[in-house]
């Protein structure tokens, strides 16, 4: 069987990924910064930007793939030095690693983020679309892209830009996890940014699967935008927990929600990726909702 490691194993993408793999019939190795035990699985305890460290643990697990999570993945993240650090020095030092395998893997999938279009004026965005980052969080992101280019002579890279995405399990400090925790403890006040923003939400367990079946095909050197297709207003997204939920709250709007770049409209473009791996089941956005109101555990099966 052929084995596929994830950087980032213990973080919320990854424990959706692990299972997906494991049930596509992968060995799953797996790299992340905490303490865990999985059964069946190769667990390594590290720091992305332990250069030395990296370089000795990758070469021993030899993957025949690599998804890279790993990293900071919150945009609200305050810690700037970190944000550049792990994003982009701990990145190479995972391509450096890989580079170092008697045998390099057949793919290395690295998530990068939707954010680094910033406030695109097409609509939807697709992958020819003139990044304009307005973060450090996403400028991070982009110069990750440019410095994993610098490896495409001796590794297959395949590059994904993910929108948002959600599901049961994701921390409370993202949006969707936030207003559902909300709603399923009644809570009669909720302080929110900008209502007015609209978003891409996919289903965590979609991505998943796409990211999946992108490993079966040669897409070396390839951008991929990570959506859904479809955008939803905030505002939107509160009635519709209104009405799963059966209850109301009030909503107020705290202005230290509210940040100076905020990206007003972010909607994405899959019809690359289809082309790649075929078209996909897009979860609605009502179905996860529904689904994360009701289960409190990623129970994954």
């Amino acid at each position: 069987m052929p084995t596929a490691l994830v950087t980032g194993i213990n973080g919320f993408t990854g424990r959706y990924l692990t299972e997906e793999l494991r049930l596509a019939g992968y060995t799953v190795a797996g790299i992340g910064i905490d303490e865990a035990v999985v059964p069946g699985i190769t667990m390594s305890r590290c720091d992305l930007t332990d250069r030395d460290a990296m370089l000795k643990i990758v070469p021993q697990l030899s993957p025949d793939y690599a998804i890279h999570l790993g990293g900071i993945a919150f945009a609200a993240h305050d810690d700037v030095d970190s944000i550049y650090r792990t994003n982009i020095v701990g990145t190479r030092n995972l391509l450096e690693a890989l580079s170092r395998c008697v045998k390099p893997p057949k793919m290395v999938l690295l998530a990068s983020s939707a954010h680094i279009y910033g406030n695109a004026t097409t609509c939807p965005i697709d992958e020819n679309t003139v990044a304009a980052p307005a973060s450090d969080y996403a400028v991070s992101k982009l110069a990750m892209e440019a410095m994993a280019k610098l490896w495409l002579d001796r590794l297959s890279i395949t590059i994904i830009r993910p929108f948002n995405y959600t599901g049961v399990g994701q921390s409370l400090n993202f949006l969707l996890p936030k207003i559902v925790d909300h709603f399923r403890r009644r809570a009669t006040k909720i302080e929110l940014g900008n209502l007015d923003v609209i978003r891409d939400f996919s289903d965590v367990r979609d991505v998943v699967r796409r990211y999946r079946l992108l490993l079966e095909v040669p897409a070396r050197g390839e951008i991929f935008n990570m959506c859904s297709g479809t955008g939803h207003a905030l505002r939107e997204i509160l009635l519709m927990m209104k009405q799963l939920a059966h209850h109301d709250l009030e909503v107020v709007v705290n202005p230290a929600y509210v940040r100076d770049n905020e990206v007003h409209k972010l909607i994405g473009s899959n019809a690359k990726l289809d082309k790649f791996i075929g078209t996909s089941k897009i979860t609605d956005l009502q179905e996860t909702l529904a689904w994360m109101l009701r289960d409190l555990d990623p129970v994954i099966v």
